[in-house]
């Protein structure tokens, strides 16, 4: 069977607006889920796992990168993310920083296997279903992961949201820094990737949770919305603009295709 293949890569290209959204999305991720949570675990589990199942479906079903199927993805990825972490620390009792552990040695095989699968885990890559459903499994390991490492330093930690934030804020620098130095631009993408789920959820739960919980107090309910309003804007902006294209990896791909074969043309 014939590997099903894109006409261009089918995820936006990396420069500030794509940190700023990605950012955005595990902020909503972790306050809508923690708000789900406390109104009911069943219901929280139902629309996380159907909104889930329903972006990620229509994503990859498609041919083709379209900024609101692919954003709408990436936050179902981050409520359902958020709450397969939470989960077995609230029902079974399991330690944050054990569930970091686990998603750290579950995203590090996936990472090898993609690697050895397909010879690249470059995002610029994405131009087969193989290599998006590789894509997507590691994009859901990455929220568990962040998830986990942000409630690991909050609570076992006991750093707290306003420490966290610092931390991370400074942490996700570290890969740019590397990078500027030399540091493989795939590793530095899937290392700042990973950070920006827990700095973007900590700021996130300082803004949303109560202030005798370390919050502002502004109400996880009232901060998802505002979250989801900016999220829907910026969105509709990158659909308008078709500014997140990524015209370089496109360029390349149509220059591949035209170029003659030098044994066979």
């Amino acid at each position: 069977m014939q590997p099903r293949v894109f006409p261009a890569p089918k995820v936006p290209a990396v420069f500030v607006m794509f940190w700023v959204v990605k950012l955005l999305t595990t902020g909503i991720g972790e306050t809508a889920s923690d708000y789900l949570g406390s109104v009911s675990i069943p219901l929280a589990a139902v629309i996380g796992l159907g909104t889930f199942s329903t972006a990620i479906y229509l994503q990859l079903k498609a041919d083709t990168y379209h900024p609101v199927r692919y954003w709408v993805t990436a936050l179902g990825v981050a409520l359902f993310g958020t709450m397969i972490a939470d989960g077995p620390h609230i029902v079974l009792g399991i330690p944050y920083w054990f569930g970091s552990i686990v998603y750290v040695a579950l995203l590090a095989g996936l990472l090898t296997w993609w690697q050895r699968s397909e010879g690249t885990i470059s995002v610029h890559s994405i131009t087969t279903a193989r290599r998006e459903r590789f894509y997507w499994g590691v994009v859901l390991l990455t929220f568990g992961l962040g998830t986990a490492v942000g409630d690991t330093t909050a609570f076992d930690f006991r750093l707290g949201f306003t420490w966290s934030i610092v931390l991370f804020g400074v942490l996700i620098m570290v890969p740019l820094g590397l990078w500027k130095l030399g540091l493989n631009v795939t590793i530095a993408f899937w290392a700042s990737y990973v950070l920006t789920r827990p700095l973007g959820a900590s700021i996130a739960d300082w803004l949303g949770k109560p202030t005798h919980n370390g919050g502002l107090g502004w109400g996880l309910g009232p901060v998802t919305l505002v979250g989801l309003l900016i999220f829907a804007v910026l969105v509709g902006y990158l659909t308008m603009t078709h500014s997140d294209v990524d015209h370089a990896a496109l360029h390349a791909r149509e220059s591949a295709v035209r170029e003659p074969d030098p044994v066979f043309d």
